[in-house]
């Protein structure tokens, strides 16, 4: 049986919570997940494998494992111990800096659920759904595999350096990170962009303060690098992977860095390695402007739409309503204001999954009647935010400190307002906000330390892209990209609405995945489901 993903999972309990009468932003569009997570903390401690010391650094640094360069850690000694529901955990050493194997080290936190029939078992099959900033220890216990996969494969769900788990990246506390949020997305005056400029000066400082040397060292580059070590681990001696979002990225870092490692790959809701960011920021906006056009139809198409009788009449709405809580934000039963920034996160959560709709349509419905807590309560769904005030998971800090090694920018201020015409154009209700998206990277404090790879990855075995034609955070052109870089790439498409498409109720989709895995045989090039 598939189980349901867990954004969806999210979105049900919203919708059940709303129905009971439940009485910032410049990174959320760059994720392109929604999970929640009840592993860590972002300002908790991360226990350290007993090998090595800390010497006064944040937690889950320490020498490593002995022996000297790389060969330590391809041939350290890990203890796989049961962690419950038989699965198994195990703590790793990856270098911090691959360029200096025999200085520090950090640890990455893994999990393991064995094949479901020995007989079949064909090898490992590492899984990562996403963020920057998701954790693959999470996706384990929620991914809707199928059972011909689980049976076939021990998967490996694993938090990627820097995130949940394995050494975090901390930036400031649950307090900051809730004005952080909560903050003005689309500054449009002089004291506005004061304040924005302020809010992420804080940030960033915090990024340094608190990740310490690791803040440098989170780079997509690096994390393929940790993938293949845990590759070596499990005594494979080519990689199987499932990788969603910006978990393909790390998919096809790989693939170009070990391509003759690469043995059954699948990247589900692809992103194009070879856009500029510029680029990717413009055509995400357009992305989730399409999926909010084809969520408007449908408001519109049941009769009933709080936002208006057509489809340009209720984008005109949605406009004002954001507008509206810049200047007077919404009080709620939580006693924290819905703003503009938390109403960004909220609208923008149900567009990851078609099967959400009808809570935006609730949700906007209560904002226009004055009331803001079901968007209030999305927005915590997005950002993970506990009722308590919490973050269990620190993807919100990871997703800039991944995103800026990966894509730098240096857009100035004046650079930043003179393009804003193009993020309007690309859409005019996330355009505001997403006119800043390259205000982050052009003041990140570090910059990558390894260089990208060749993403032609030639000599690799075939690997499968799958892309959904109206797919918010990864619109459909960046599979196609992908499929063409890959020197071996196989495009698989879905028509349809939401982010990914494996496990979305598509059995095209899902047979083609679940054969190329278990048989061996890709589907070909061009299938569209």
């Amino acid at each position: 049986m598939r189980r349901r993903t867990r954004l969806a999972s999210v979105t049900a309990l919203v919708a059940a919570t709303a129905l009971a009468g439940c009485s910032g932003a410049r990174d959320v569009a760059k994720s392109g997940e929604a999970s929640a997570s009840t592993s860590t903390s972002s300002t908790s401690s991360t226990d350290s494998p007993t090998t090595g010391t800390n010497r006064g650094l944040p937690a889950g640094f320490g020498d490593g494992p002995p022996g000297q360069g790389l060969d330590r850690f391809y041939h350290q000694d890990v203890t796989w111990q049961e962690c419950g529901g038989g699965d198994e955990c195990a703590d790793i050493w990856v270098p911090l800096d691959y360029s200096d194997p025999n200085g520090q080290a950090v640890t990455l936190k893994a999990r393991r659920a064995p094949a479901g029939d020995p007989a079949k078992r064909r090898g490992t099959l590492f899984i990562n759904p996403g963020g920057p900033g998701a954790s693959g220890i999470d996706y384990l216990g929620y991914a809707n595999f199928d059972q011909s996969i689980t049976d076939a494969y021990d998967l490996v769900g694993f938090d990627p350096r820097g995130v949940a788990s394995s050494t975090p990246v901390d930036c400031v506390s649950d307090a900051d990170l809730d004005a952080y949020v909560a903050s003005d997305p689309s500054p449009d005056t002089p004291a506005e962009v004061k304040d924005f400029a302020d809010t992420w000066s804080q940030f960033t400082s915090g990024c340094e303060q608190n990740s310490g040397p690791l803040l440098a060292h989170v780079s997509t580059v690096e994390v393929a690098r940790d993938l293949d070590v845990m590759r070596a681990l499990v005594s494979d001696d080519k990689l199987n992977y499932f990788g969603a979002s910006y978990g393909t990225y790390i998919g096809a870092t790989y693939a170009g860095l070990f391509p003759k490692n690469v043995d059954r790959m699948v990247l589900d809701g692809a992103i194009d390695p070879l856009a500029k960011p510029l680029t990717l920021e413009l055509n995400q906006t357009k992305g989730f402007q399409t999926a909010l056009t084809a969520y408007l139809q449908y408001c519109v198409s049941q009769g009933s739409c709080p936002l208006g009788n057509t489809v340009d009449s209720a984008q005109q709405r949605l406009i004002a309503l954001f507008k509206d809580l810049d200047a007077h934000p919404l009080a709620t039963s939580s006693g924290r204001d819905l703003t503009e920034g938390l109403a960004f996160y909220g609208v923008i959560l149900p567009l990851y999954s078609r099967s959400s709709w009808d809570v935006e349509t609730q949700a906007l419905q209560q904002a226009l009647q004055g009331g803001g807590d079901t968007l209030l309560l999305l927005a915590d769904a997005y950002s993970m935010r506990k009722p308590d005030g919490s973050y269990p998971i620190n993807s919100l800090e990871v997703q800039p400190a991944v995103n800026c090694l990966d894509h730098p920018e240096s857009e100035t201020t004046g650079q930043i307002e003179a393009g804003a015409a193009k993020f309007l154009q690309a859409s005019p209700v996330f355009g505001p906000a997403a006119t800043w998206f390259p205000y982050g990277c052009s003041n990140w404090p570090v910059r990558a330390t390894e260089p990208p790879p060749d993403f032609s990855a030639k000599g690799a075995a075939p690997i499968v892209v799958v892309g959904t034609t109206r797919d918010p955070a990864t619109p459909y052109q960046q599979a196609v990209n992908l499929s063409h870089e890959l020197d071996s790439g196989v495009l698989l498409s879905r028509a349809g609405d939401g982010h990914t498409a494996y496990g979305q109720g598509n059995s095209c989709i899902d047979q083609a995945v679940d054969s190329y895995l278990v048989d061996g045989t890709p589907p070909r090039d061009g299938t569209r489901c």
